[in-house]
């Protein structure tokens, strides 16, 4: 094994007054001949070696010079410096160090005779000379050593900068999380989103190390002689993404400051069994504590006993408001372009606002720039396919993803004769464009539509669409400042084609649109300093609903007056390492909101009730007139305790603004619920959330276990008056009510990624209640008390496991229980016109049936041949293998003169499903 000895920065001893004069005509000529000429003039003989000459311009005049101040002009702003041997006539040329006259008095562990009759002195603030093995690193993904710097004696210290950026070679694309450690000095440094990292390194010899989930494991050499950067390009891991696992680095969950925060790559839905063999990453996060729906079906999610719409979901950093197809039974994101989800239930990044209780921020992926990929699928009732095409290698590529639904056929075959004349069908296509102009700049666009469409009736026909479009430019603005400039648009519409044998026919839609423009600025100042700052501007424009008669319709024609809005915000966050034990996540926003003309706003009746005969004035508002604002500071923080490498505490609190709410009298969401925009009558909510928790890994990371704790309260949250009529209403804030309400709970969570059997178990236990008490009778509900909310289960169990039998055969298994959902009774019966009507008790005073439902599956993997021509799978699952009949809802209706109670259920019999996969 060779021994190489480093010569590092420390000295460079005086070079006698040169009295040789150089003059050197500007002409073509090679660093060879050019260094030729210096020896014929100067009379020194050089020593360097060739390839060090790549980007040196010898093409330069110089007159009656000396030799060190051409040496000087020509090295500067390269990795070259000189070491003059006076006596001998001869120079070296040496990349980045200069060479030791003598070794530093203490690196022989004692003052040597010799050395200390020197009449050199080392300089004190530089370090040893550094001894390595050229063969050192053995294990993982050996990289060549590199050095880093220029050495220059007046900036010696004994730590310098490191700087650079991570992306994966294959894609292109930034690697965000990536650790990079320092091997046995206890210094670690992790990439942000844009890939970017800083890290301070001892002058001298290290070896980095950097590992992330799905990347290779690398180990580098790298020698520091002075701040300077280093550019990362990381192969993927060819392991098979086979386990179920919830977080890319399994010490995240401990180390970080930030509470409440999941992270799901799109792969993992892959061998977890759901309903008709379809992967859903939104119903994978059901399965996490904190997270639920009022029901199975029901479109829309629960976080921490908030209301669907306070979740900000956003595809590519635009925002989507309806991701789900069919009721909420499959996702409308293709599973094969989607790259991940985070999922933030707590103090969310400060870049995030407009939102009470979560985050879900998707990102799809980037396409391959070497070759042509693909993936898809055919099961019972879609077909999927996604292909990554290259443009230019290295550089660009599209990503182009499909996927539609026959599902009529389900329907046609059915006995009952409304539902085999319906039909339901779904669509989604994506294209993503990502281009890299080099490592400090890249930019992505996305494109997005999905539209559903159903019929059980045979009069009216539904149709609910998303489209989205958003352009990201990521670049480097220094060596610690990156930034990132996002501008999107989103558009959701829902309509409805109903036609009768009468003369009644009508079209009625409905539509939300909004355009964002946000810049990002992250500053890493130091070691203990990285900050996130920036402001963003949106737009809101609301089509409250119309509807058009058609043919020789007897329906009258209607027209709500359009809303619009601008939202913007200011933001300033910092992560602060305030010692290896504490780390503080700290950020404040300002948001401010106004309704915006051309409008007509009522005014009403002071000590009255609101409703149409207590209208006082209408106000008439022009274009662009502002209506009325809103807006306020929320503070975001998050702290992180290490009890022991292994074992934290975290706290967090903060507090948040929504300005926009849906409009609703249905037990669950539904496409045709409508978005109502905060105006002069209406409110925005606003929200405050506190949490604790306790995280600790075992066996090497093996397993994690999380305890957290949280307390919500909600201020001015919009609930309907009873017999509400909001679709179509001019004057809604007369239907509506606002009130507080509060949330809490513990949560637990186990989880064992690696290993044959993996998978996780997590428990919730929480409360959601709510409270509407107003000064007038019409204005309370449950007399002014706190009641449930539609979607309050206090005991929620999920258990999610996968089992590898052999490489290519696998077992899965889901199982949920949740206490079931309030809904209200009727509580006695009185007869008018001998008819028997009901009387209700308190809004959902009691509780259906509890739930629960068993899932199995079977994943058979094809051969792992490395020359196929594509790799398959195939997973075969039975969804509610029990066949327990849950209960979705249950109603009563008077049918005869009797009050009869009716039980609707989604899937009350097992469903198996085969679905086919191929990877190419």
């Amino acid at each position: 094994m060779g021994i190489s000895f480093a010569l590092l920065i420390l000295w460079s001893p005086l070079i006698s007054a040169q009295e040789d004069n150089i003059t050197i005509t500007k002409a073509e000529r090679t660093p060879s001949e050019f260094f030729a000429e210096l020896e014929r003039q100067s009379g020194y003989s050089f020593f360097y070696l060739e390839e060090w000459m790549g980007n040196i311009d010898v093409n330069k005049d110089y007159s009656n010079s000396s030799i060190t101040v051409v040496l000087d002009d020509l090295f500067s702003g390269t990795n070259l410096n000189y070491y003059v041997l006076e006596g001998e006539k001869r120079i070296f040329l040496l990349q980045n160090g200069i060479i030791y006259d003598e070794l530093p008095a203490a690196f022989l562990g004692s003052q040597d005779s010799l050395i200390s009759k020197t009449n050199n002195i080392v300089a004190q603030n530089a370090p040893p000379p550094t001894f390595y093995a050229e063969t050192k690193v053995q294990s993982a993904d050996k990289l060549p050593l590199i050095r880093i710097g220029k050495a220059d004696q007046q900036s010696l210290r004994e730590a310098y900068t490191l700087s650079g950026n991570a992306i994966n070679d294959r894609t292109g694309e930034p690697i965000p999380d990536l650790a990079i450690r320092v091997k046995g000095k206890g210094i670690a440094a992790i990439t942000n989103e844009a890939g970017n990292y800083t890290i301070e390194l001892p002058a001298g010899y290290n070896v980095i190390t950097t590992s992330a989930m799905g990347i290779k494991d690398s180990e580098r050499e790298v020698i520091m002689y002075n701040s300077g950067t280093l550019n990362l390009s990381l192969g993927e891991s060819l392991e098979q993404l086979d386990e179920v696992v919830v977080e890319a680095d399994a010490v995240s969950n401990v180390e970080e400051a930030i509470t409440s925060s999941e992270e799901i790559e799109s792969e993992e839905s892959k061998n977890i069994p759901l309903v008709l063999g379809e992967r859903n990453i939104l119903e994978v996060a059901k399965a996490l504590p904190g997270i639920s729906s009022a029901g199975e079906g029901a479109s829309g999610l629960n976080v921490r006993g908030g209301k669907t719409d306070q979740n900000l979901v956003m595809l590519d950093d635009a925002v989507i408001y309806n991701p789900t197809h069919f009721f909420g039974i499959f996702q409308a994101l293709n599973p094969f372009t989607t790259e991940k989800v985070n999922i933030y239930k707590g103090a969310a990044p400060v870049e995030f606002g407009g939102r009470l209780s979560s985050v879900f921020d998707i990102e799809t992926k980037n396409g391959n720039v070497e070759k042509i990929s693909g993936e898809g699928s055919i099961g019972p009732v879609t077909g999927n396919l996604a292909l990554e095409i290259p443009f230019k290698k290295e550089t660009s590529s599209v990503v182009v993803g499909g996927r539609g639904a026959y599902a009529d056929w389900i329907l046609r075959s059915l006995d009952d004769e409304s539902l085999s004349n319906s039909e339901a069908s779904f669509f989604d296509g994506i294209v993503k464009y990502h281009h890299r102009f080099n490592e400090n700049s890249e930019v992505r666009a996305t494109a997005y539509y999905s539209k559903d469409k159903f019929s059980i009736t045979s009069d009216s026909l539904y149709n609910y669409s998303n489209r989205l479009f958003s352009v990201r430019w990521a670049h480097r603005l220094s060596d610690r400042t990156s930034g990132v400039l996002t501008a999107g648009n989103s558009d959701y519409d829902f309509g409805i084609d109903y036609e009768s044998e009468g003369n009644n026919d009508f079209e009625l839609d409905y539509a939300i649109n909004e355009s964002e423009l946000k810049y990002k600025i992250m500053t890493r100042l130091n070691e203990n300093h990285a900050l996130d700052y920036g402001l963003s501007a949106k737009y809101y424009s609301v089509n409250p609903g119309s509807i058009e008669p058609q043919g020789d319709s007897n329906v009258a024609p209607v027209d709500i007056e359009q809303e619009q809005a601008l939202e913007g915000a200011l933001f300033f966050g910092d992560e602060f390492k305030v010692s290896d034990k504490l780390l503080l996540s700290v950020g404040a926003r300002y948001m401010f909101y106004s309704a915006m003309g051309k409008a007509t706003q009522n005014t009403y009746q002071e000590g009255a009730p609101r409703n149409e005969a207590t209208v006082q004035d209408t106000l008439r508002y022009d274009s662009g007139e502002f209506i009325k604002m809103y807006g306020g500071p929320e503070g975001r923080i998050s702290a992180r305790y290490l009890l022991a490498p292994d074992l934290s505490v975290k706290a967090s609190f903060n507090n948040s603004y929504q300005f926009i709410h849906t409009l609703s009298n249905n037990t669950t969401v539904s496409p045709i619920d409508t978005w109502k925009l905060s105006d002069l009558n209406i409110k925005p909510q606003k929200g405050y959330q506190a949490t604790l928790g306790f995280y600790k890994n075992f066996k090497d990371n093996m397993f994690e276990l999380s305890l957290e704790g949280y307390y919500k309260k909600m201020d001015d949250v919009l609930d309907f008056k009873t017999g509400a009529d909001l679709l179509l209403n001019e004057n809604v804030e007369t239907e509506v009510l606002q009130g507080e309400g509060k949330a809490y709970g513990v949560e637990f969570l186990l989880k064992k990624d690696k290993g044959d059997l993996n998978g996780w178990l997590s428990y919730t236990y929480s409360r959601s209640l709510y409270k509407f008490d107003g000064e007038y009778p019409e204005e309370r509900i449950n007399n002014g008390e706190f009641f449930p909310s539609n979607f309050d289960k206090p005991h929620d169990v999920s258990l999610i496991a996968n089992y590898k039998l052999t490489r290519r055969f696998s077992f899965s298994m889901n199982f949920a229980y949740q206490t079931g959902r309030p809904i209200t009774y009727p509580v006695g019966t009185f007869r008018f016109n001998n008819a028997d009507y009901v009387i209700f008790s308190d809004r959902n005073k009691y509780r259906i049936p509890d739930y629960y439902r068993l899932d199995l599956g079977v994943n058979i993997e094809g051969n792992h041949k490395k020359n196929k021509l594509a790799h398959s799978f195939i997973t075969i699952q039975v969804y509610n293998v029990l066949g327990r009949n849950n209960p979705y809802s249950v109603f009563f209706v008077t049918k005869d003169g009797e009050v009869k109670a009716l039980q609707s259920s989604i899937f009350g019999i097992p469903i198996p499903s085969i679905t086919y996969n191929f990877k190419f």
